[in-house]
């Protein structure tokens, strides 16, 4: 797996404390990040979920609901291939 080296700057307290607890090491820091990312796509589902729900009018057709789901891979597709 390709890396991607960082520098990372803390305050002296912050980075004692994370270090002390183990929270500074490569294996953790992916830990966190993915944790973080995995944290925020579930925000934007619920987001969402409440945008729809704000939506007055009659329901989406079954077409409607395949170009949502299609737009929402094809962004899905290119936010991994950034990370790559």
């Amino acid at each position: 797996m390709a890396g991607r080296d960082i520098k990372l700057t803390l305050p002296d307290g912050l980075a004692r404390e994370a270090e002390a607890k183990g929270l500074l090491t490569p294996d953790a820091l992916e830990r966190l990040l993915r944790d973080e990312l995995r944290r925020r796509r579930v925000n934007q589902l619920f987001e969402a979920s409440d945008r729809l729900a704000e939506i007055s009018g009659p329901p989406p057709t079954e077409e409607e609901v395949e170009a949502e789901i299609q737009a929402a891979r094809k962004a899905r597709r290119a936010t991994n291939a950034r990370r790559r």
